[in-house]
């Protein structure tokens, strides 16, 4: 197994993002949703194996000292292998001496805590669909 990694939006198939995040139980939107929000990412991050996308991560930042990570998955047949821990290197070795926040999927906390990302006593959120969620384990 080569994995190819790639920091471009360019000939992605924006249909498996969706599909992808919906695997792994995570949030996703239509097709063109995700093509938006990726092309306006400060850095976005896709692996693939052979010509098929298995994971990517994304940042929105100010290039200086704040950025935020969303969308970091991995398919489960892939994880544990190390793909994620490029994907976010790559995410946070591009935009160097930023702070980062983001959203673990719950469960995953630890995989970030290997990375030296600490839980946060004081964020906050406002949701869409706060209710949802709620139920999903994000938000008390």
């Amino acid at each position: 197994m080569e994995i190819i990694y790639k920091n471009n939006c360019c000939n992605i198939d924006w249909n498996d993002i969706p599909k992808i995040l919906s695997t792994v139980g995570m949030s996703y939107s239509d097709p063109e949703v995700h093509k938006k929000a990726f092309n306006n990412s400060y850095i976005a991050v896709f692996a693939f194996d052979n010509e098929n996308l298995i994971g990517f991560g994304r940042a929105i930042s100010d290039g200086v000292y704040q950025s935020a990570i969303y969308d970091l998955a991995i398919l489960p047949e892939y994880q544990g292998k190390g793909i994620g821990k490029v994907l976010l290197k790559k995410i946070t070795d591009t935009i160097p001496n930023c702070n980062y926040i983001l959203y673990a999927a719950p469960g995953k906390e630890g995989f970030y805590e290997k990375s030296n990302f600490k839980k946060m006593k004081t964020a906050m959120a406002l949701f869409n669909n706060a209710e949802d969620k709620r139920k999903k384990g994000f938000i008390e």
